[in-house]
């Protein structure tokens, strides 16, 4: 029997969702509302700039959220304290070491709200992206909810199941802003248009 690509982790029917902007957060909400689990979607991105681009995407997740009826969370955005936080690794490649230290302070931070929420479970739309390494994400995930007692991390490759094609159609049905770089300025160097 073939496992189905996307799993639920057991008794989950409520998930925090670390959500990085409307369309990649599109497929998979619309995938856990049909799978009875219920986001709560958590904006937070310190790392996106310049600021009117952190707004124009907090924005579109804003909108997609309350058109479903969903909780949606903004969270502060503090870009001079992210930019210390990745001090020293303004160099690295994309998928270096300091998309790894970004991932693991924002996931760290969503454990945090889910805590403060009591919810158990903890998501990133960060494993939607193929810009993306999933091996970091899992391993920022793992370390945040080793950090956060209560909390449990549900690593997820959210390309899988029909996902990553989805996202394009919902893209083009809610007319999103679709930006076309990950959103730190060390990330513009690298700029690879994307699809």
């Amino acid at each position: 029997m073939k496992q189905p690509a996307i799993i639920v982790p057991e008794g989950c029917r409520e998930v925090l969702l670390h959500a990085c902007c409307a369309p990649c957060s599109s497929a998979i909400v619309e995938w856990m509302l049909a799978n009875g689990v219920r986001p709560t979607i958590f904006y937070y991105n310190p790392n996106i700039f310049p600021r009117e681009e952190y707004e124009i995407r907090k924005n579109e997740s804003k909108r997609h959220a309350e058109s479903l009826g969903l909780t949606w969370i903004d969270g502060d955005y503090d870009h001079e304290q992210w930019r210390q936080d990745v001090c020293g690794l303004e160099g690295e490649p994309e998928r270096g070491k300091r998309c790894e230290q970004c991932f693991t302070l924002r996931l760290t931070v969503a454990a945090q709200k889910a805590k403060e929420l009591g919810i158990l479970y903890f998501t990133t739309t960060l494993a939607s992206s193929r810009w993306k390494s999933l091996e970091q994400i899992e391993r920022a995930g793992h370390w945040a909810e080793q950090v956060v007692e209560g909390t449990t991390f549900w690593a997820q490759n959210w390309r899988k199941g029909g996902l990553y094609e989805r996202r394009y159609q919902l893209l083009k049905e809610f007319n999103f802003y679709n930006q076309q770089y990950c959103g730190c300025e060390f990330s513009q160097r690298h700029l690879q248009p994307l699809k």
